[in-house]
């Protein structure tokens, strides 16, 4: 094959990844349930929060598996 197509449908790729994450990134925060699920640790003291989302990290790491298995098949 033409090593200019390989480079190009890897372009392709990045470009249509980018623009996914871009979307993700203007409107995740208008979903409601996303960060804050039960399971998720929020400690609040004076100044300082720490925030650990680790329901929300399971159910995006089984859907993300889920969404990758499909596709590479």
């Amino acid at each position: 094959m033409n090593p200019l197509s390989e480079i190009g449908k890897f372009l392709i790729a990045a470009g249509l990844f980018m623009v996914a994450a871009g979307i993700i990134m203007v409107f995740l925060p208008k979903l409601p349930f996303i960060g804050r699920l039960p399971g998720d640790i929020v400690i609040k003291r004076g100044n300082f929060t720490f925030y650990f989302p680790i329901a929300t990290s399971i159910i995006l790491s089984v859907v993300l598996t889920i969404i990758f298995s499909i596709f590479r098949k």
